[in-house]
């Protein structure tokens, strides 16, 4: 049989405890089976749970669609999140906006926000972050920005950005923002557990940070 993971040929080698045959690639040094009985050992399921959350399926939504348990479900989204690293380098002297985006995790009165940067030339996220609206969350994301020396960062007016980022290179000038606000109505199109009236919000503040870091890096 032709691996699930490269190009060349797998030979036999080897029995399940089942009796089902198995097949090694020597060339990715790969195990692997020609069917499985368990849907969720198919070798494309990590790139159609990354398909479905980023079309607002949520866990059950995504057990249903590919007949997977719902535990594996968020253990294969933690386990794709935790792996994904900023695809775009820091570049010194860019341009970078900066906003917060507020949801709920768990309950109504558990109010979060997402914070996270933008260049807004090519749109590119430099840093996201979840936790509550204050300067230990949003120095997470301003921290990154000050140390690539950026000719200028813009953000809303919220006092709290004055403390973390240089006067010279600090704007609150209007209309400022408008691509990362942009960014947040794409966001709470896109992703159900940020509409703005829904029942459908986030249980936990990691699984809220593995299903943004996934829409946004993947």
């Amino acid at each position: 049989m032709n691996c699930n993971y490269c190009p060349k040929n797998c030979i036999k080698k080897g029995k399940q405890k089942n009796g089902t045959q198995k097949f090694f690639c020597c060339s990715c040094k790969k195990y692997q089976q020609m069917n499985y009985q368990r849907q969720a050992f198919r070798p494309d399921i990590d790139k159609q749970i990354i398909t479905l959350v980023k079309e607002s399926c949520g866990i059950r939504s995504i057990s249903r669609i590919l007949n997977i348990s719902p535990t594996t479900v968020i253990s294969r989204t933690l386990k794709i999140s935790a792996g994904l690293k900023r695809p775009y380098p820091i570049v010194k002297g860019n341009c970078y906006e900066v906003d917060e985006l507020f949801t709920y995790v768990g309950q109504k009165r558990n109010r979060i926000c997402i914070c996270y940067s933008l260049e807004p030339k090519s749109g590119a996220i430099i840093d996201v972050v979840v936790g509550r609206r204050n300067k230990t969350t949003l120095r997470k994301v301003t921290d990154t920005l000050v140390l690539s020396d950026a000719k200028r960062i813009t953000t809303d007016k919220l006092n709290s950005y004055k403390d973390l980022i240089p006067t010279e290179m600090h704007s609150t000038k209007l209309r400022g923002i408008n691509h990362i606000e942009r960014k947040n109505l794409s966001l709470r199109t896109h992703l159900k557990r940020l509409n703005r009236r829904t029942i459908a919000y986030s249980k936990s503040m990691v699984m809220l940070l593995a299903v943004v870091r996934i829409y946004f890096w993947c």
